[in-house]
């Protein structure tokens, strides 16, 4: 038996940013798969449990809005990193924030609202005292009581998602004519056991629902 959660997840923006756009931001038509995991994940997440998105319901009209943001042009290089923590020393990690900072553009999703489906399944960390009834509770009573290891957010750290347990979802708002659309290839997730490899699969929106589980079933694109 799979044990599952509904989550409604809520908004003021939101960039879920497509990968082949190399300098500007522009978000997906909807939230992608690995960043509903996410928002879940922010919630509950153990080495012994694996969170599968089976439904994304889209509840509210698509909408986009041009914004300008600040970002740091740069990261600190994976050498540096390893150095200091061979060191055991911080110094020189730093980033001089002031003249490193670039204004970019951003074309983001504006009031959106997601009803996200999801069920877990046990990895192979699970020990003796780990089952899916014990997790999905758990899971089921810190989303009731707003619990979070960290803040949910929406593709970006500074748009926070409002994230609530539910039975059911409100009344779809998407209007009609945009409930059956082709969304084009969409980022699935990222693969960290085969070198970060990145996977896709083909969204659709039918009545207002992409059917996460019937895409991962069909196979995924790399």
């Amino acid at each position: 038996m799979a044990y599952g959660i509904k989550l409604l997840v809520r908004g003021d923006y939101a960039c879920f940013t497509r990968p082949e756009m190399k300098v500007e931001r522009v978000s997906y038509d909807a939230i992608t798969p690995s960043a509903a995991r996410g928002l879940i994940e922010a919630i509950h997440w153990k080495p012994a449990i694996r969170w599968q998105i089976d439904r994304i319901h889209v509840l509210a009209p698509i909408r986009f809005e041009n914004i300008r943001r600040n970002e740091i042009g740069s990261k600190i290089p994976a050498g540096n990193v390893k150095k200091a923590m061979k060191a055991g020393s911080t110094a020189g990690l730093h980033l001089l924030v002031d003249d490193d900072r670039q204004q970019r553009a951003m074309m983001a999703l504006r009031d959106v609202v997601y009803g996200i489906e999801a069920h877990l399944e046990m990895t192979s960390k699970a020990g003796p005292e780990d089952n899916e009834a014990r997790h999905i509770e758990m899971a089921r009573r810190r989303a009731a009581k707003g619990q979070h290891f960290h803040q949910p957010a929406l593709g970006v750290r500074e748009f926070p998602a409002d994230v609530t347990l539910v039975e059911a979802f409100p009344e779809n708002r998407l209007p009609e004519a945009d409930r059956d659309r082709d969304l084009g290839w969409m980022l699935y997730d990222i693969d960290y056991a085969r070198g970060r490899e990145a996977l896709f699969f083909r969204a659709r929106l039918e009545d207002g629902v992409i059917d996460v589980a019937r895409a991962r079933a069909e196979g995924l694109a790399q």
